[in-house]
């Protein structure tokens, strides 16, 4: 493909020319909207370098310079310019068409509203432009349209002018945003909304208006996001210091969305999935993704906006920050360890799968092809996790003066990871030389610990090593904070505190023990590495009863049961038969009756780890047997605590709280694996639930148990449901989990039903994209169907929606764990994709690049 330029980071040069201040008036008129862009331009240093912009899928109306005529020439999606003025006056008139922008990029409609959506290169398909980050200028916006159709016209800034245009029924808004830009921050919204209206008080006294706009009779469901809102705008304040500083803040949600939602400055798009809440549609976990979501997207405000990025490869400066405060925001509203194990899991079950992958890079990429292709796991969750070693190294106070510091030195300016190390460093005094290669060095850092204890010395000694190899090559020494606690025989703490590692080995003495202690290591994943260290089934259980750490709990249960379903996949290939250890159960049961635990971390505890998160922890993987020794574990488990789950079930039926409700559904979850005999629980629970989260818990029992009464229940949801997309997302996703070999035809089917359609995002994502990336058997299954089945899925998004597309084909890239049948038909796949004659850049670049592998 001649369009498929590779670009690298080392390449980066300033842009010859810059735009200070940008006039758009755009008139929405259908397939025939038109958009004038007058922009302030001035010339970059001493060059005669022609004036080079951007656009894509739109048609040029006419170029004036100065009010003249240009002398300008298009060639492959850009646009130059001509002229030996330094400063000049730029109008560029563009021609659109909305309706038939079905990648959801640039400005397109969803469900009858105008939308935009500009990061990362969108802008450009909106006008012909310097579409790049560290082009930021002022705008003023004027939108005009039909009044009965968009009474509501909206874009960043200020509202600073209004008016009718009453002999063509047409109206206009003027909006004027003070705060210097990128392109990809701008936004438009067009449409009929209800609103919900309230204000914020800020910490220096000043009122700010706040809105959010929802679809028609969903009014209702607005009040939780903007709940949400109001607590970050007070948590970024008392936690950061950091006001908001527009007079007005808006939230629009749409249904037609590629992305959860986007940060533009006073004006947040986001998709219906966070924000849309009440108790009968939406789960505890779409409540707390709401509140996440929502506060991500404020928190970009002054990490993102007013600091913004020097140019994509540093989208981690803007992404991982903003990920690791919305992170601390859940914790300090929430519970802390719960939140900490999310985001644990999506990194052990997600980043280290894209480290050990075709698409590994590090945190601050090189190179890249597609930049919708840098919104990863490793750009935004790695990210975090580095942000959150600084916090650890510096502690809160340090911390806090580097952000004080970054802020002085940047506001207004697009800059770059180094530039906030730098800051970080400097406002503490902390060398932080070593650290930065945390942003340069791709892959997952492999720590092995060793110990032994001397009884004659009472000395305990701990043996750090770390190693990491991406794609082959040998990476340099990191900086790694360790956080550890040694317990005694009694399970008192005697020892809790972070190691600097710093070397490729360290021996680290701990002096003054009466006896062995048990070591608590990485706790609370202090940094993003695997760690290798024989646990004892032993250890495993004295650290999930006396780690002090409730995280370090959790980790060691997941350790636990992992090596007992790994043991028993060995016993099966020896032909050997399946055992499951007393102290295992024992262990197990122990949590189950603890009436003093956080009922959410128990639930969080008896979640066994999915086949997936499974696969994650080893090189290669025997699928089949994993299946089976999975299975006979849960049920083990589940089997011998069958009394004490249905008493903690029966208990936790009274009780209306978020952490009950989870505990209460793993519960039913674990006891429809025992027998059939709980399917009349499972009914009793769906048809007297009172919120959604105890009706969908009772259907996934049923789901992942098979039960007879299943067909039923999914009827009974779908006539309830029918109406409400974000909820039939759920009903679709359920029979994507389905674990039957005629799961494929099922969801064929499905791809008719009135509730689905291939250019929603949401609805492919919660069908298609839940079976490839969580029916791990079927999907996997060794006759490759369902890999034939991704791909001509792949074929058709292609051309509709590329970038849904690409963020789809992970399951199919990462092949490296299975066995050689598996691998050559994932290969087979990915070849006849890269044989097609039209295969847009997003795919381009991930399907090549694994190929080669």
């Amino acid at each position: 493909m001649s369009q498929a330029q590779e670009k690298h980071l080392k390449d980066y040069a300033k842009p010859a020319f810059t735009i200070t201040h940008v006039d758009l008036n755009v008139i929405l008129d259908g397939k025939n909207t038109k958009v004038t862009t007058t922009s302030k331009v001035i010339r970059n240093g001493e060059h005669q370098h022609e004036l080079v912009l951007d656009g894509e899928q739109i048609s040029l109306g006419s170029v004036k310079l100065n009010g003249s005529s240009a002398d300008y020439r298009q060639h492959d999606n850009q646009l130059f310019i001509t002229t030996e003025l330094n400063e000049f006056e730029l109008e560029v008139v563009s021609l659109l068409d909305p309706e038939a922008n079905s990648s959801l990029e640039g400005l397109y409609m969803s469900d009858g509203a105008y939308c935009t959506q500009c990061e990362a290169e969108g802008f450009r398909r909106i006008t012909y432009f310097l579409d790049r980050p560290d082009v930021l200028a002022i705008y003023t916006v004027r939108i005009e349209a039909d009044k009965a159709a968009f009474p509501f016209l909206l874009s960043n800034g200020n509202l600073i002018d209004k008016g009718e245009m009453p002999r063509s029924g047409r109206h206009f808004v003027k909006w004027h945003d003070p705060f210097p830009k990128p392109s990809y921050l701008f936004a438009l919204v067009a449409g009929d909304f209800d609103l919900l209206n309230d204000s914020f008080t800020t910490q220096s006294g000043r009122e700010v208006k706040l809105q959010v706009f929802v679809d028609k009779g969903n009014l209702h469901k607005a009040d939780h996001a903007m709940a949400s809102l109001k607590k970050s705008m007070k948590w970024d304040e008392t936690r950061f210091g950091l006001e908001y500083d527009l007079d007005i803040y808006m939230i629009v949600a749409v249904d037609f969305f590629n992305m959860g939602a986007m940060e533009n400055k006073g004006l947040n798009v986001f998709n219906t999935k966070y924000v849309l809440a009440d108790k009968a549609s939406a789960t505890d976990d779409d409540y707390h993704g709401i509140e996440s979501v929502v506060g991500h997207e404020y928190f970009h405000n002054w990490t993102g906006n007013r600091v913004t990025c020097r140019d994509w490869f540093q989208l981690s400066l803007k992404e991982g920050l903003t990920v690791f405060r919305d992170q601390e925001f859940s914790s300090d509203v929430g519970s802390r360890a719960v939140n900490r194990i999310q985001a644990i899991r999506v990194m052990k079950n997600q980043q280290f799968a894209e480290d050990a992958g075709p698409m590994s890079h590090p945190i601050r990429p090189e190179s890249v092809i597609e930049m919708n292709n840098f919104y990863t796991v490793t750009v935004y969750d790695k990210g975090a996790e580095v942000i959150r070693m600084m916090h650890t190294i510096l502690g809160e106070e340090g911390f806090q003066a580097g952000m004080k510091c970054y802020f002085e030195r940047h506001d207004g300016q697009a800059v770059t990871c180094d530039d906030f190390v730098n800051s970080m460093q400097d406002a503490s005094g902390k060398d932080l030389t070593l650290f930065r290669r945390w942003y340069s060095q791709a892959g997952t850092p492999v720590v092995t610990v060793t110990d032994k204890y001397d009884a004659d010395k009472g000395e305990y000694h701990l043996t750090v090593s770390q190693q990491v190899v991406s794609k082959g090559v040998k990476g340099q020494t990191l900086h790694i904070p360790f956080s550890l606690e040694l317990l005694d025989n009694a399970g008192e703490s005697i020892i809790n505190k972070v190691l600097d590692v710093t070397k490729a080995s360290q021996t680290f003495v701990f002096d003054g023990l009466s006896s062995a202690p048990t070591a608590s290591l990485l706790q609370d994943f202090s940094a993003p590495v695997k760690l290798v260290y024989d646990f004892s089934i032993d250890q495993l259980v004295h650290l999930m009863r006396h780690a002090s750490s409730e995280v370090a709990r959790w980790e060691a249960s997941v350790q636990l049961i992992s090596q007992t379903i790994w043991h028993n996949i060995a016993q099966l290939q020896q032909q050997q038969v399946m055992t499951v250890d007393s102290r295992v159960i024992e262990a197990f049961r122990g949590i189950i009756l603890d009436v003093n635990l956080d009922q959410a971390l128990v639930a969080e505890i008896l979640s066994i780890p999915s086949a997936s998160a499974l696969i994650e922890q080893v090189d290669s993987v025997d699928l089949d047997a994993l299946a089976k020794a999975r299975e006979f574990v849960v049920e083990e488990l589940a089997s011998a605590c069958e009394d004490e789950l249905l008493a903690r079930y029966r208990e936790l039926s009274t009780l209306d709280a978020a952490g009950a409700r989870a505990f209460k559904n793993i519960a039913l979850s674990l006891l429809c694996q025992v027998s059939d005999v709980h399917e009349s629980v499972v009914e009793k629970q769906y048809y007297n639930a009172q919120n959604m989260t105890d009706c969908l818990g009772a259907l996934k029992a049923a789901t992942s148990a098979q039960l007879t009464c299943l067909p039923a229940l999914l009827s009974d949801f779908e006539s309830k449901w029918h109406s409400t997309p974000l909820v039939m997302d759920k009903w679709l996703t359920l029979q994507a989990l389905i674990n039957t070999d005629d799961v494929i035809e099922q969801i064929k089917q499905l791809t008719k039903h009135n509730s689905f359609s291939f250019s929603n995002p949401n609805r492919v994502r919660s069908l298609i994209g839940a079976f490839a990336s969580a029916n791990t058997y079927q999907f996997h299954r060794a006759d490759g169907e369902g890999y034939r089945y991704l791909t001509q899925i792949l074929i058709k998004l292609n051309k509709s929606n590329p970038q849904v597309a690409s963020r789809m084909i992970t399951p199919l890239i990462q092949f490296a764990k299975f066995d050689d049948s598996r691998q050559q038909l994932m290969k087979q796949c990915l070849q006849e994709l890269k044989n097609l004659p039209d295969l847009s850049k997003d795919l381009y670049e991930k399907v090549t690049k694994s190929l080669a592998e």
